[in-house]
Formats: C-alpha cells, sequence, structure tokens
C-alpha cells in the first residue's frame, strides 16, 4: 500500500503543472444587489438561519475561550498546583486539587465558602488550595496578609474559616483579636503581616490570576478547568471528577 502511494506521488509529481486559474470576475453593481435581495429573502422567509449563524459563532467562541485557559492552566501547572508556600485545607495525599481564588471581603466568596467546605467534608480526596487576590481595597489587602500570617504559623485553615465567617470590615485589631482566639502568637502574627514574603505572595497571585483571565471573585481551577464566579456544588463535584479520571 506504501508503494501504490508512493507511485501516485511520482506519477502526480511527473504531470505537467496545470494552468493557473484565471481570476474571479468581479460581481457588477446589479448582480451584488441580487445577491444581497436572495439574503434578505432567506432571512424573512427562514429567521432559524440567523438564529443558527449566531450560535454557531457563540459556541466557536466558547471554544476558543475554553482552549485558552485550557493552555493557561497548562503553562502556569506549577504555580497553581504545585506551589509548597500555598495555604490549603483538606486532603493531607490528594488525588484532585482544587485552586480557589478568593476575597475575604468578596460576598459570593463567603457564600460559597460552606460548598467548597461541603465538598471536602463529601471527598476527603480533594485538597483546596486558596490564593488570595485582594481586589476590593486595602481591607481586603489587610484580611489576606492576615490569612497569610496565619498559614506561617500553621494555623491557616482555622483562620479561613473564621475570616470567611467574621461580620463587618476586617480591620487589624479584630484580625490580632482573631488571631489570639484561634491560637496565634500575636506578636509573631503582626510581623508576618508586615513581610516582604506575604506581600509578595500576594502579588504573585495576583499576577497568576490575570494570566489566567480570571476577572472577580471567586475563580476555581481544577484539572484543565476553569470556573469562574459562584457555581453550585454539583458543578465542583463534577471538574473535581473529570480531573479524577484524567489522572
Amino acid at each position: 500500500m506504501r508503494g501504490g502511494m508512493f507511485g501516485l506521488a511520482a506519477a502526480l509529481a511527473a504531470l505537467p503543472a496545470a494552468a493557473a486559474p484565471e481570476p474571479a470576475q468581479v460581481f457588477t453593481p446589479a448582480q451584488r444587489a441580487a445577491i444581497v435581495e436572495i439574503l434578505r429573502e432567506a432571512l424573512r422567509t427562514d429567521p432559524t438561519i440567523l438564529a443558527d449563524a449566531i450560535a454557531a459563532m457563540q459556541q466557536a467562541e466558547l471554544e476558543a475561550e475554553r482552549a485558552r485557559g485550557q493552555a493557561a492552566i497548562a503553562a502556569h501547572a506549577e504555580a497553581l498546583f504545585r506551589d509548597p508556600g500555598d495555604p490549603w485545607f483538606g486532603a493531607v495525599r490528594p488525588e484532585v486539587t482544587l485552586v480557589e481564588f478568593t476575597d475575604y471581603r468578596c460576598p459570593y466568596c463567603r457564600r460559597m465558602h460552606p460548598v467548597v467546605a461541603e465538598l471536602v467534608a463529601r471527598d476527603p480526596g480533594v485538597r483546596v488550595v486558596v490564593k488570595e487576590i485582594p481586589i476590593l481595597g486595602p481591607a481586603s489587602v489587610t484580611a489576606a496578609r492576615a490569612a497569610l500570617a496565619a498559614h506561617a504559623q500553621g494555623r491557616f485553615a482555622p483562620f479561613h474559616d473564621a475570616l470567611m465567617r467574621l461580620r463587618g470590615e476586617p480591620d487589624e485589631a479584630g484580625l490580632v483579636q482573631l488571631a489570639v482566639e484561634v491560637g496565634l502568637d500575636p506578636a509573631r502574627f503582626r510581623r508576618d503581616m508586615e513581610s516582604a514574603e506575604v506581600m509578595r505572595r500576594l502579588n504573585a497571585n495576583l499576577r497568576l490570576a490575570q494570566a489566567l483571565g480570571i476577572q472577580g471573585t471567586p475563580a476555581y481551577v481544577v484539572g484543565e478547568t476553569l470556573l469562574p464566579g459562584a457555581v453550585p456544588l454539583e458543578r465542583l463535584r463534577e471538574a473535581v471528577a473529570a480531573a479524577r479520571a484524567a489522572r
């Protein structure tokens, strides 16, 4: 079969070159007008033609956006899933890692907190890595610095939970009190909040979110999937199942 294909290629190569096609003639104004009228009539008699065309364009854009997202996730997989300095909760030896981009002042992040907690409670193979991106002003930055300071003392999970349940604006005095309540050394907590490493990590998180095209909080990355916004528990579980199956 391979020899036959080679022979066909050789025979085609031996043929004289075909003459270049003549350039297509330009439509006359009358012909163009007739074509436009035909198209208008088609749309009048069958409006689904336009609806189908729009749906096809939207689907193509969704597919392109999905492909861009997958490429960005693959390009930043180390920073997303395997940064040893990131705070996390859930499985010690995870089967699937869910990355959560969050802001402690975001009401949708607060609404999603019990949903993510339920996901972890139902699936002991899931680890949640938290990437603080304080995008809602100075109080958000203060809260994010506090969460990373709690992480430095190995008490991120209870502090994260307390912050998500906190009523009112997070100020430094209230955050120090919260730190004491979850068993942190307040003096070290204050020092760590002001550390260069904490600010470096927050800046890195913001750059990563930008590279992934994340426009707001919350946002979740599971496997090759980016889920923007507050999503139902079942959607998170579906994404986790897909990531587990792709291992």
